[in-house]
């Protein structure tokens, strides 16, 4: 866990004003990361010293043979640290992650007295890598965090699944209208409908909002539905109704928590998520007149956010369509009313300037959404 050397005197300052996280018990060759650098654990690893207050990501992957590169599934919780702060936690070798079981009464000050001891067994903080964590995570407090963390408080990249209903058994199958497990299967199609439903175990789910799935209001007349089909301000203000009526700027937070469970967790719904909340933030004209202090903060949290992606990332391999691209077009055309404030229109106009200049991607092109906007109208609604 070695980084850039520090002055002696500031070394000192950090390691008895920062915070330590005691990990015990992690296994030789287990990979383990705190925010946004992670290393090979060896044989003297017990934690992380000089750590700075705030919110923090710890993650591990458990390692599969000795000597080999294969590592297991990552799994992550975050910390909210106050400074001088020592939090221990164990490595729970059933599930191969950090275990969140609260510490024996006392251990934790034990631990913090005798710190200057266990000095040399603590790897300290990456403090190179702090300046981008910091960008990464601007809006996630303390709050944040824990209303969208799992219950469980453990971020996995591979979520434990349960089935919908019972199907082990004939019986089950039958009440399913599902055929006996050994009756042949003559498609593609009907095996996928063989497969059981299955949903996320109680508690494991990283708790975000819920995007609406409708883009408009009940009883809505054709035209409305088009209108709302084109400019997402009806979904997004029922999003931030949800949860962040009193304080807008705090879906930002959300944002950033669902790029940073995939960016670092490997948590892929994370980022579906995050393409969903940021379609519906960038097709909703209305709002961003509504909401320029949101917008003007959008664009900080996206600049950071693309530093760290390659420039074909959202391509999509069938169709070659890049999401972002496409997304960011439409967002930019609507920085462009004259409703829109001076100081978010610069900022939209230089943010663009720098991803054209960055990535190579042509805003100019005319929109998909100039096209004709094709949408499904509600059963028993009829166009005159």
């Amino acid at each position: 866990m070695a980084g850039p050397r520090l002055e002696p005197e500031l070394a000192r300052q950090l390691f008895f004003e920062g915070a330590a996280v005691a990990v015990l018990g992690v296994p030789e060759g287990t990979e383990f990361g705190i925010d946004y650098s992670s290393w090979a654990v060896g044989p003297r690893f017990r934690g992380v010293k000089m750590i700075p207050p705030g919110v923090h990501f710890l993650y591990c992957s458990a390692g599969r043979a000795a000597g080999g590169r294969e590592m297991g599934p990552r799994t992550g919780l975050f910390l909210s640290l106050q400074r001088r702060e020592v939090r221990v936690l164990r490595w729970d070798a059933a599930s191969e992650a950090v275990g969140l079981a609260p510490p024996a009464a006392g251990e934790a000050e034990a631990f913090r007295e005798n710190l200057q001891e266990m000095d040399r067994f603590l790897g300290p903080y990456p403090y190179e890598t702090l300046k981008k964590w910091v960008s990464l995570t601007s809006f996630i407090s303390e709050a944040a965090m824990k209303k969208l963390q799992p219950e469980s408080g453990q971020i996995c990249a591979f979520s434990e699944v349960l089935p919908v209903a019972a199907g082990r058994h004939t019986r089950d199958r039958a009440e399913q209208r599902l055929p006996p497990f050994d009756a042949e299967c003559r498609s593609y199609a009907e095996g996928m409908a063989r497969l059981p439903q299955m949903k996320p175990k109680a508690g494991t789910e990283i708790r975000f909002t819920e995007l609406p799935k409708q883009m408009y209001p009940d009883g809505a007349t054709p035209e409305e539905i088009t209108r709302h089909s084109m400019d997402l301000s009806y979904a997004l203000e029922k999003v931030i109704n949800q949860r962040y009526a009193s304080q807008p700027l705090d879906l930002l937070a959300e944002l950033q928590f669902a790029f940073i469970c995939f960016l670092i967790g490997n948590v892929y719904d994370a980022f579906e998520h995050w393409k969903r909340l940021l379609n519906i933030l960038c097709r909703s004209e209305d709002a961003i007149g509504k909401y320029q202090d949101l917008y003007i903060n959008l664009i900080s949290v996206l600049y950071h956010q693309l530093s760290e992606i390659p420039a074909d990332f959202f391509v999509d391999i069938i169709s070659q369509d890049n999401f972002l691209t496409s997304t960011l077009q439409v967002f930019f055309s609507c920085t462009c009313s004259a409703a829109v404030d001076g100081t978010l229109r610069k900022k939209a106009e230089k943010f663009k300037a720098h991803l054209t200049k960055k990535f190579k991607w042509d805003f100019e092109a005319e929109p998909d959404d100039c096209a004709p906007v094709v949408v499904e109208l509600p059963e028993g609604v009829q166009v005159d």
